[in-house]
């Protein structure tokens, strides 16, 4: 649909576009990213026809830019500027109508039912009816962004180039724009190139990427190629690191400061831990970073506050997760600085020790009811109803883990409760055979992400020593414990 051979352009003759080449089928949605002064602007004014190339083509479905007259260019293509201040006298459904104008005999002349249509349903899809016919100089900045969006979307060219579309607007319209423009690439072929500061809705929207330095292109194709950790940093010159959107396949970046503020804390260690009639809690200076399979905060993040509250066994909720919120709340812990587990063990059945590596110390602590104990390669054979029966694991470290170390981390530990089970010769009652844990088991590890760098804690490893060993000799205790 659009393609861009060999371009060079810039000002007063001297090149701020250099040798560009690429080419965005019908339907697809491409991002130029790159820091600022790398040329982003400046390449799609040179795509629009608004700056003259020095060298190089455009075409549009093969035909050179440079043939189409103007009103026809701008039935083949709508362009959105950065937006600047200006004195607008303007209402927005005349500002939004100037969109017709490439469709127009003259100047709203031949006004028809198809420009009425285009005019309305633009508006509807920026969210900006109500402002008909409001003045745009009495509108806020991301208000009148929309407004030009709506112009552009107005003018039902195939084409759209875009520059920085979301500045201005708050997150639900810059979600509610984008939507937009991403549902009409896929059901109306719509051809978008648009340039964007915020990487990560270029991410999370565009097909492709394309990401300049000093006027060139430096990397293009699809995001998870495009936004890696090394090449972020090469171009913008700042730390980065990537990780997986939660819900699309799409890579994501969070910014990494390069002052970081001076972390201190005591080692957090077994004395640290207080036991209650009601629960095991353990309260840290500063947040851990954790993961878990928590009742209350599963999965990743930072917490200051762990529990392992005890419930009877006849516990049953139809909402174990907002059950265990409130409970929190009534405890005088933010839900959202807390991990919360539970278990029908009696709180002073826990086992908590230290152990002592060279890289530092460890911390772990369990509790283990193993009166539901399951062996997970017989559990299809067999449908129960399962009662309260769970060992819950901590593993607190001293340490700075990396990403793989979090997750082998938690692979030693299940091995090593799995050995100890072994060891005590606890059995599946369905199937005779050694179980491996119960349904309800849950782990967590949690890194004080302060001192010796830790980037592996496979089973060899001086981490992953410790816990096989610290795991299994407080799984045996808690479980000698449990059953005195």
């Amino acid at each position: 649909m659009l393609q861009v051979d060999q371009i060079s352009g810039g000002y007063q003759g001297a090149p701020v576009v250099k040798n560009v080449s690429f080419t965005v089928a019908r339907g697809e949605m491409l991002g130029i990213l790159g820091p600022n002064g790398s040329g982003k602007s400046t390449l799609l004014k040179v795509i629009s026809g608004i700056l003259p190339s020095l060298t190089g083509t455009v075409h549009i479905d093969e035909k050179p830019l440079t043939s189409f007259q103007s009103k026809q260019l701008a039935k083949q293509m709508a362009v959105l500027p950065q937006l600047h201040a200006h004195a607008f006298t303007y209402t927005v459904r005349e500002t939004v109508s100037l969109g017709r104008y490439p469709h127009q005999s003259g100047l709203f002349s031949s006004w028809s039912e198809e420009d009425e249509s285009a005019v309305v349903e633009a508006m509807q899809l920026t969210d900006i009816t109500q402002y008909e016919n409001t003045y745009l100089d009495e509108l806020s900045g991301g208000e009148q962004q929309r407004v030009f969006v709506a112009q552009a979307l107005a003018q039902k060219a195939p084409i759209l180039l875009l520059d920085e579309p979301t500045n201005h607007l708050d997150i639900a319209h810059q979600k509610q724009l984008l939507d937009t423009i991403k549902t009409l690439c896929l059901t109306k072929g719509l051809t978008v190139v648009s340039v964007f500061h915020d990487i990560n809705l270029a991410s999370l929207y565009c097909d492709r990427l394309l990401m300049m330095d000093r006027g060139t292109i430096q990397h293009i194709g699809e995001p998870h190629a495009v936004l890696k950790e090394e090449q972020i940093m090469d171009v913008y010159k700042a730390r980065v690191v990537s990780h997986p959107h939660p819900e699309l396949p799409k890579p994501q970046i969070t910014l990494l400061p390069s002052i970081e503020s001076i972390k201190t804390m005591p080692l957090v260690n077994q004395t640290h831990f207080r036991i209650t009639s009601d629960f095991v809690i353990l309260q840290t200076e500063n947040p851990l970073k954790t993961v878990s399979s928590a009742v209350v905060n599963a999965g990743s993040g930072w917490y200051r506050n762990f529990v392992n509250r005890h419930v009877p066994p006849t516990y049953e909720q139809e909402n174990s997760m907002e059950e265990m919120t409130q409970y929190l709340q009534r405890q005088g812990l933010s839900a959202t600085d807390t991990v919360g587990m539970m278990t029908a063990i009696q709180p002073e059945k826990v086992v908590i020790s230290d152990y002592y590596g060279d890289f530092g110390q460890i911390t772990i602590a369990v509790t283990a009811g193993i009166g539901n104990a399951i062996d997970v390669s017989k559990s299809y054979e067999y449908t129960r109803q399962a009662p309260v029966g769970t060992i819950n694991t901590w593993i607190i470290i001293n340490g700075k883990l990396s990403e793989e170390a979090f997750i082998q981390a938690m692979i030693t530990a299940t091995e090593a409760k799995t050995k100890a089970l072994q060891h005590m010769h606890v059995l599946d009652p369905y199937s005779g055979t050694l179980a491996t844990g119960t349904p309800t088991d849950s782990l967590l590890v949690a890194a004080t992400q302060i001192g010796a760098d830790i980037p592996y804690a496979g089973p060899v490893t001086d981490l992953g020593k410790l816990i096989g060993r610290g795991i299994f000799e407080c799984t045996i205790k808690a479980i000698n414990k449990t059953q005195s």
